[in-house]
């Protein structure tokens, strides 16, 4: 299977079940595999007092708090039953991160088919354990974490029953900036536990998920909206429709060019060989029964002759017939 493309939607749709449902074409018509939402239980997934995260404070005007920011972001359970059927009748998967246990149970009745768990979770037990009990594969983000940390996760989520679990690298700042990306820290967590391995980008552009599809990620997520300029907290460090195709039609494009490794001519290229490649010819006029000297003989295109890798098996032998100035050179065949 090739790299899975998860257009990370979040909660750029605003509230709106409408402006969700044009993510979803958005992300079809781009060529990802998934479009992913977040659900959560705003009273549940922080307290009155939670402040936002400076981003936030960056990208909405107000002065609300985060419990109030996102009580204007959440979608209802009835808007996702819609979301995932619409999703299905448009060809593309369905994904929806949990915040809150409440929102583990509501997504494990939507057969999802992994998990993708947020960066902000690694260190929260009973969200684990909760996930871990359903079995299903996971996708975890690993941003802001130590690798103790990460360790603990994939322990705890073992323990309850998780089989299958895959590592996304991540920073968890929007936008990330480059020199913070650390993307061979996503070898690194392939290499220390064994486990697969990929990236979600939160840097503005799309060149940082294409090195990441070339350094061989497995996954690959990435923000994006309808338009940048709409007020909330993730659409700046978002891609919008046209560069989120951009970037996936270049992942693609990577992903087809790494092939299989093996250092061979390709089909495509082998007609070229007679064209770049040289033979043996003679450099001037040369009599039948003369020696073949450096003096007589040089190499030029096309390669349709005797490969001047074998310049010393001609070099000393007599001409066995007159050769006109470029004639290819021909030894006798008896």
């Amino acid at each position: 299977m090739g790299i899975v493309i998860i257009a990370e939607a979040g909660v750029n749709h605003n509230g709106s079940l409408d402006t969700a449902k044009q993510m979803v074409l958005a992300a079809k018509e781009a060529g990802a595999d998934y479009i992913k939402f977040q659900t959560f239980c705003p009273e549940k997934l922080v307290s009155l007092s939670a402040g936002k995260a400076e981003y936030q404070k960056r990208n909405t005007k107000n002065r609300e708090s985060q419990l109030e920011m996102l009580q204007k972001l959440a979608l209802t359970q009835e808007d996702f039953l819609e979301l995932k059927e619409y999703c299905q009748k448009q060809g593309i998967g369905f994904l929806s991160t949990p915040f809150d246990l409440e929102s583990i149970h509501f997504l494990d009745k939507l057969d999802l088919d992994f998990w993708k768990l947020p960066s902000g979770e690694i260190t929260n037990l009973p969200y684990l354990l909760e996930i871990g009990k359903t079995g299903k594969p996971v996708v975890m983000s690993t941003g802001m974490c130590e690798l103790e940390e990460i360790e603990a996760a994939i322990t705890w989520l073992k323990k309850a029953g998780t089989k299958e679990i895959t590592l996304l690298h991540c920073n968890t700042e929007y936008p990330t900036p480059m020199r913070d990306v650390n993307l061979r820290a996503m070898l690194n967590l392939k290499d220390i536990f064994s486990l697969p391995a990929g990236y979600s980008d939160h840097t503005q552009g799309i060149e940082v998920p294409i090195a990441a599809a070339a350094m061989g990620a497995c996954i690959l997520e990435k923000h994006f909206t309808l338009d940048r300029a709409m007020e909330g907290p993730d659409h700046l460090a978002s891609l919008e429709p046209e560069e989120l195709k951009s970037m996936i039609t270049a992942v693609r494009n990577v992903e087809r060019a790494m092939g299989d490794g093996r250092k061979v001519p390709s089909e495509s290229e082998k007609k070229n060989m007679a064209i770049a490649r040289k033979s043996i010819v003679a450099k001037c006029g040369i009599k039948k029964g003369e020696l073949f000297s450096e003096e007589n003989l040089t190499t030029k295109r096309p390669g349709t002759g005797i490969s001047p890798m074998k310049w010393f098996e001609v070099v000393g032998k007599r001409a066995e017939r007159d050769f006109e100035t470029d004639e290819i050179i021909v030894l006798d065949s008896k």
